[in-house]
């Protein structure tokens, strides 16, 4: 476990966005791992949104520092996007300003474009054909360095490339990737040969913003790249989670970009005709990004790598995290009825659900003779 360095001095922080996987990690591992003090208030506490919200919020609580882990849904509406990810994003950052306290910004690498070794300062252009997401990101990093320079805002962005880690109850992103093969509905591999990304490992992040709020001179007006600093092949890590639950699709064929476009066409035909019979159908968010498996994207984590933080996991990385993350998510996702038992012997060692499901009165005969958990351990609290 690692240690609180000596000499810490216990603060008191606001977290916006705690639900989500990256907010749920900021939040848990500031109050049980880092020592602060910490409030998450939900959107019903607390709409971004909204001036009088905010007003009203902190004259009740006055933090010594604000993380914006906040984001809607990537296929929300323009007018959502905007106003929480972009207006709500802004008006922390002139709550930070009136309390003279650091801001820090959670962006992403949707900010950026394809290619390799990407760098800091390698954004796209503001355009109208950006993404919504993406365009409500680079909006915020632009209007933090102007309110720095203009309003003296001490604020850091600490961009993301894909991120991963478990206890999201969302499946987006990397959890997407994982559900569809579990589920089987990745007949073959949509991406090209080659084609690589960079990854972030969310149980990481906590560590790295502590830093930085303990770190003002260094990191203040800075944009950071935090990311694993390997750059991982896509169809390796689809083929690897593949094997590990040992099933025979994805098959190693690898799909054109112009047949998986018309598949998706396709999946919105059907959607919609049968969202006119009342059927609730909708596509997976990532749909959006289908180019995106196509073309690579590394970030240069070179400046991160020469600033005074150190890795406390550097042996750690997305391949080292497969099985766990299998475990985790697959148990979940069945618990929830999303998907069929795949492996029982795998993700359930001591075979206590197929008694369940097979030889129940054994089951409760062996529990009440007190010889198999879950109900023994408790004798040490006699």
């Amino acid at each position: 476990m690692i240690q609180q360095e000596t000499g810490f001095t216990r603060k008191f922080g606001i977290i916006i966005g705690g639900s989500g996987l990256v907010g749920g990690a900021l939040v848990h591992n500031f109050k049980k791992k880092l020592g602060y003090d910490i409030l998450a208030p939900n959107s019903k506490k607390l709409s971004i949104r909204e001036p009088d919200d905010i007003k009203d919020y902190f004259k009740s609580y006055r933090p010594e520092f604000i993380i914006n882990a906040a984001v809607v849904a990537l296929d929300s509406n323009p007018k959502l996007t905007f106003e929480t990810n972009y207006i709500g994003s802004i008006n922390l950052a002139k709550v930070a300003i009136a309390l003279g306290i650091p801001y820090i910004f959670i962006s992403s690498a949707a900010v950026l474009p394809s290619g390799d070794d990407l760098k800091e300062t390698d954004t796209l252009p503001l355009t109208a054909d950006m993404s919504n997401y993406a365009k409500s990101k680079l909006m915020c990093e632009l209007t933090l360095e102007h309110l720095r320079k203009t309003e003296g805002l001490d604020y850091t962005v600490v961009r993301l490339a894909i991120v991963y880690g478990k206890h999201d109850h969302k499946i987006q992103g990397l959890q997407r990737l994982l559900f569809a093969i579990v589920d089987q509905s990745m007949p073959a591999l949509f991406t090209r040969k080659g084609v690589r990304h960079t990854y972030t490992n969310s149980k990481k992040i906590p560590y790295f913003i502590r830093h930085v709020l303990q770190n003002r001179d260094e990191f203040t007006g800075q944009i950071y790249h935090f990311a694993d600093p390997t750059p991982v092949e896509l169809s390796t890590i689809i083929l690897t989670i593949r094997n590990y639950l040992m099933l025979k699709r994805p098959r190693e064929i690898f799909v054109p970009l112009p047949l998986a476009l018309t598949g998706i066409k396709t999946m919105l035909i059907a959607t919609k005709i049968m969202m006119r019979f009342g059927i609730e159908a909708r596509l997976p968010q990532e749909i959006m990004f289908i180019e995106n498996f196509y073309k690579s994207q590394s970030l240069s984590v070179q400046k991160l790598q020469d600033s005074s933080f150190t890795d406390p996991y550097s042996d750690v990385d997305v391949f080292s995290l497969i099985p766990d993350l299998i475990q985790y998510y697959v148990t979940r996702w069945e618990q929830l009825n999303l998907i069929p038992l795949i492996n029982k012997c795998f993700f359930d060692p001591e075979k206590l659900s197929q008694d369940f499901l097979d030889t129940p009165q054994e089951l409760l005969t062996a529990i009440h003779e007190n010889e198999i958990k879950p109900f023994t351990q408790f004798k040490k609290l006699s």
